[in-house]
């Protein structure tokens, strides 16, 4: 996992610190080693950031009417599933206005039918067959609208997920449109939301790969993709929100801080070596050995470090033309040393 520029120079400090030279070299002529190969890659320095775990999708759920809230069934942090019957008002009044309104649309029936026939014997007009045919359009759509705010009087669950926050309770009053429950769909998965500035958010692009670690769970690498980026500045912060999905932390509680590191796709070529090789780090500069040309001694190389990108450390310069970096026993070494290098 990537690591900031401060990190790494602590952390190469550390490691220059623990690999100290008071340790005495063992004995005899030549020094037993390990290499590894220098990797050359286009890379580029992470972008990092803090950010706040939820689900992609989060529904506002209200009802459609006015009324007082008789059950809700759920509380915050209970999964549900789609079609779960949420929350219902006191259908008292919403139920007798079914019924006037079912009333209505029958009696508007009768109406056009006795119209129908006082038409067909000529004893009523047609403009009073028409006005008849009227009245009971606007019945049956009084009916419907009355069935339909019935409908939206239960709230069901529209997708599965959890119940992020309830904003009523049994016995409360509350107008038609406000929030009672908000649910956190499952449907997209989730993701961690961080705001990024504008010289950072110009370097990233959807597809780009992270990985996220949360202080509830420190020990663990969450790896995800950047899956949306804001076309606007937030007006409040002027950062940017980027989305991170990570499809393995469908499980977590919603609302976890995490520090999320972007690796970005595009980048200069660098000279990537493991971290074990590189000693005495000072800041950007730092010392690793290389396996001189002829296999069986040491170069001492002073080199330019670019940055940390997990168990490997980016090389801006210094390893030119080398092929190898020794690894284990680089602590004993000297420029020149004789090496017996080990499988």
């Amino acid at each position: 996992m990537y690591r900031t520029p401060i990190t790494l120079f602590l952390s190469l400090a550390l490691v220059a610190c623990g690999r100290g030279r008071a340790t005495a070299p063992p004995a005899g002529g030549a020094v037993a080693v390990r290499v590894a190969p220098v990797v050359v890659d286009q890379i580029a320095p992470p972008v990092t950031a803090t950010g706040t775990l939820g689900p992609k999708e989060e529904v506002a759920l209200s009802f459609k009417v006015s009324g007082v809230v008789s059950r809700i069934f759920v509380d915050e942090g209970r999964a549900v599933h789609s079609g779960d019957t949420l929350a219902e008002l006191d259908l008292s009044e919403i139920d007798a206005s079914v019924v006037r309104a079912r009333s209505a649309a029958e009696k508007a029936e009768r109406d056009l039918a006795r119209a129908r026939r006082l038409y067909a014997d000529s004893v009523a007009t047609l403009e009073q067959a028409q006005n008849a045919q009227t009245g009971r359009d606007v019945a049956h759509a009084e009916l419907e609208t009355t069935l339909f705010n019935r409908r939206y009087a239960v709230i069901v669950a529209p997708a599965s997920g959890s119940i992020l926050r309830r904003s009523a309770e049994p016995g409360e009053l509350v107008q038609a449109g406000r929030a009672i429950l908000t649910l956190g769909s499952h449907a997209r998965g989730v993701v961690v939301r961080a705001g990024l500035a504008d010289r950072e958010v110009v370097r990233i692009r959807r597809g780009d790969r992270a990985g996220v670690r949360f202080d509830a769970l420190p020990d663990r690498t969450f790896d995800g993709a950047v899956t949306e980026i804001a076309g606007a500045a937030d007006p409040l912060t002027g950062t940017y929100r980027v989305e991170v999905t990570l499809p393995a932390a469908s499980g977590l509680a919603s609302g976890l801080i995490g520090r999320v590191e972007i690796r970005p796709a595009a980048g200069r070529p660098l000279m990537l070596v493991p971290i074990g090789a590189l000693l005495e780090a000072d800041g950007v500069d730092g010392i690793v050995y290389a396996l001189a040309p002829d296999g069986r001694h040491a170069e001492r190389r002073a080199v330019r470090i670019a940055f940390l990108a997990g168990d490997r450390v980016a090389i801006a310069s210094g390893l030119e033309g080398v092929a190898a970096v020794i690894t284990d026993g680089a602590a004993y070494l000297d420029d020149g040393a004789a090496l017996a290098v080990r499988p």
